[in-house]
């Protein structure tokens, strides 16, 4: 089977990419995940709270985005509670370039357009193939418009672009009240591909301390529903790759997320209950199901149902909606 396919340019082996996680934190690892049939993997994300600690604003920015309430400034993380450092940072995608074949992009999670986005150039210079940018913002103040959470996006993306040649893929959220604009919008920005969709991690309540936790759910199958549509609706439309992420635990998934047309799928969470070597289990689904279906290769699959392709185009948008609700069959009516 040739299971060859392209993302940001880059040329992959297939289309099951290690996504953005703590699990690639060294060389060794990194390694395994090539070993086991990755194509390229996500580094974790170096976040902006770090880089601007090394420039001794942290303070400031703790201040600024918590002054609600004193008790809130205990949230954030220490800096010593971070993985690893922005200099660490650097050693490890230069060490990883020289050690294995398959690309390593570089993360970046921020919400600003303030200086630490130069540091996407360090990442360049150290030897990453491209640059995952995540940004991530909750606009909890009432008087801040969409429009205005909007152009976040695009000032962080577009600060990014002008600092590296490297590709630039955006890590997106779902919630925006137009998501084909606002996709179209990150292209004419500079966006060489969108990653679909960003986990928003949900705070829970410790009622016994009245204390709110960070707290991280791993994913499941079903999560890929989201991605899903919209990979398939976007496909065609924009000139940019398209990845998906969330829900990718078996070839099933990635077949999917083929299929609807991303270039390529992201997996986390199911290496993280799995190990590493669960990657090659995904790719060998994969293989059987072309087989069984009688693909050669992954290009001939690619967007086979997206909006563009399918019989039925409405599928995805209001007539899926109708068509849901009005078969709906209780399966305990008669319990």
């Amino acid at each position: 089977m040739d299971l060859r396919t392209s993302y940001l340019g880059l040329s992959l082996k297939n289309p099951l990419v290690g996504s953005a996680s703590p699990m690639w934190d060294s060389v060794d690892k990194i390694r395994r995940g090539e070993d086991a049939g990755l194509s390229a993997v996500v580094l974790f994300s170096l976040f902006e709270e770090q880089i601007l600690h090394e420039a001794n604003a942290l303070e400031h920015l703790v201040a600024y985005g918590s002054n609600t309430s004193a008790e809130a400034i205990s949230y954030f993380p220490e800096i010593k509670d971070y993985r690893l450092g922005p200099d660490s940072y650097l050693e490890l995608i230069a060490k990883a370039k020289q050690a294995v074949k398959i690309p390593v992009i570089a993360s970046l999670n921020g919400y600003t357009d303030q200086g630490w986005v130069d540091y996407a150039k360090s990442m360049e210079q150290a030897g990453a193939a491209a640059i995952e940018l995540n940004v991530y913002h909750v606009p909890a103040d009432p008087a801040l418009s969409g429009r205005a959470v909007e152009q976040k996006y695009i000032d962080v993306l577009k600060a990014v672009r002008a600092a590296v040649k490297i590709p630039v893929a955006i890590k997106l959220s779902p919630y925006f009240s137009s998501m084909a604009n606002m996709a179209g919008e990150l292209v004419k920005a500079g966006a060489d591909g969108l990653v679909l969709f960003n986990r928003f991690y949900q705070p829970d309540f410790d009622i016994e301390n009245l204390e709110v936790n960070p707290d991280i759910n791993l994913s499941n199958p079903s999560e890929i529903r989201l991605a899903l549509r919209w990979i398939a609706i976007l496909r065609g439309k924009l000139s940019c790759s398209l990845a998906a992420t969330s829900g990718v635990h078996s070839g099933t998934e990635l077949v999917k997320y083929v299929l609807a047309g991303a270039d390529v799928a992201m997996v986390t969470s199911t290496l993280l209950r799995y190990g590493i070597d669960h990657s090659a289990r995904i790719l060998r689904e994969l293989e059987a199901w072309m087989e069984r279906k009688e693909y050669a290769s992954v290009k001939q699959m690619h967007g086979a149902m997206s909006q563009k392709n399918v019989a039925d185009p409405t599928a995805f948008e209001r007539a899926n909606y109708v068509k849901a609700l009005s078969r709906y069959k209780n399966p305990y009516a008669n319990s």
